[in-house]
């Protein structure tokens, strides 16, 4: 049942409320979250702007469930497949995250904005949503016969939030070519588990190195 049938039906609290934030969170497609206007989802709801509020305290509340549902969406488009080998794995979950951020730029940006906001909940759901990203990774590189120390967690932290800038930035250049990116982003791990960690890293390198699905020029 598509949103536009759905509004016209009578729905119970709970169904009304999660209508909404999907709404917001297609909303977020072509604006960013401070540009998310409660009359526009009311009008599209078919609701009044006060019953909005029936279903949320406050505009900063929806805001609030909104970027949770985006992340979650996020999480959910990028999770990586069980049934790929670890590199394919990697590059399958990374080719799905610049797909994701080039559809939703303003989405994603949004979640960046909001966890710099210096709003404490918003930070939890950004930093929450890099966790379990920096967490995937963490697997599939011990999948690959790394041991992982603090320190390459650490690396691979710092790594997830390289990844984010660096596909931000090409968004507003495309000064290389969507594969000449994902190229920079996997070869860019090894090199900050090298760094990090004093066990198991030349097969990993080694692997990175020659899989052909990597190591395109």
């Amino acid at each position: 049942m598509t949103v536009a049938t759905e509004k016209r039906v009578r729905l119970n609290p709970e169904a009304r409320r999660a209508q909404l934030i999907e709404l917001g969170v297609e909303m977020l497609a072509t604006r960013t979250l401070d540009e998310l206007s409660v009359e526009d989802i009311a009008h599209e709801a078919g609701i009044s702007r006060g019953l909005l509020f029936h279903y949320f305290s406050s505009k900063q509340e929806f805001h609030i469930e909104v970027a949770r549902a985006a992340a979650q969406e996020l999480l959910r488009r990028t999770a990586p497949d069980p049934a790929l080998a670890p590199v394919e794995a990697l590059r399958a979950s990374l080719t799905a995250f610049v797909a994701y951020v080039e559809e939703n730029p303003d989405n994603y940006t949004s979640l960046v904005r909001g966890a710099a906001s210096g709003d404490a909940v918003m930070r939890k759901i950004f930093d929450d949503t890099r966790a379990s990203m920096a967490g995937r990774v963490i697997s599939i590189v011990g999948e690959m016969g790394v041991t992982m120390g603090p320190r390459a967690e650490l690396a691979i932290h710092g790594w997830v939030a390289f990844a984010e800038a660096c596909v931000i930035g090409w968004l507003d250049t495309h000064a290389v070519d969507r594969e000449q990116l994902l190229d920079l982003l996997t070869k860019a791990l090894p090199a900050v588990v090298v760094a990090s960690s004093d066990q198991a890293v030349p097969s990993f390198v080694a692997t990175l190195a020659t899989d052909t699905a990597l190591a395109r020029n």
